[in-house]
Parts: C-alpha cells; structure tokens; sequence
C-alpha cells in the first residue's frame, strides 16, 4: 500500500519522465496489450492506461476492466482520474529504479 507521499511522489515522476500512456479500446484487453503494459512497467515501473468511452457498455464495466487489468499486472493504482489511470510496480533491476519515501 502506498502513502500519500509516496503517491505525490509517483505522480511527479510520471509527468517529469513524460510516462507513455496506453489506451485501451474497442477490442477491449488482448494478450498482446497486456505483455506491451507488463514490459514497460517492468522496464520503467510506472505506465498509464486510458480507456476510450468505447472500451465499456456500461460504467460498472469500467470498473471490473480497471480492476481486472491492476490484478493481472499486480501493479498498484497511484491514481485514477476519470478514464485514466496511473499503476506502479517497482522493480530494483530497472535502469531508473524509483526510491520510494520512507513512511
């Protein structure tokens, strides 16, 4: 679980390092989509994920959809603004490696 400082922090970083945004559509969530997230989080730790108003029929598939996409990746949720949101998995072996504050 990640503190409010730690979550600052997090949001900082991804806007100075200009962090690559996935958007997810129509055909939903493939194989192939997720493995592109799972290597950019592991090289860069941080990713965001924008989902189109055409990803979901209804806004509680939005939230399954969210949800099912933070557990296949076991990435946690820093932020979540509207369609948009930010995950982070640290990885020690990353060139980058993100030093998170001490609580």
């Amino acid at each position: 679980m990640l503190s409010n400082k730690n979550k600052t922090l997090l949001k900082k970083l991804a806007i100075e390092r200009n962090i690559l945004k996935f958007n997810i559509g129509k055909s939903v969530l493939t194989d192939n989509a997720i493995k592109n997230i799972e290597n950019y989080l592991f090289k860069y730790e941080l990713v965001k994920i924008s989902f189109l108003k055409s990803s979901f029929s209804d806004p509680e598939g939005k939230n399954e959809l969210m949800l099912d996409i933070v557990s296949s990746l076991k990435a946690e949720v820093v932020d979540k603004i509207g369609n948009t949101m930010l995950l982070y998995r640290p990885n020690k072996d990353a060139k980058d490696h993100i030093k998170l504050l001490k609580d």
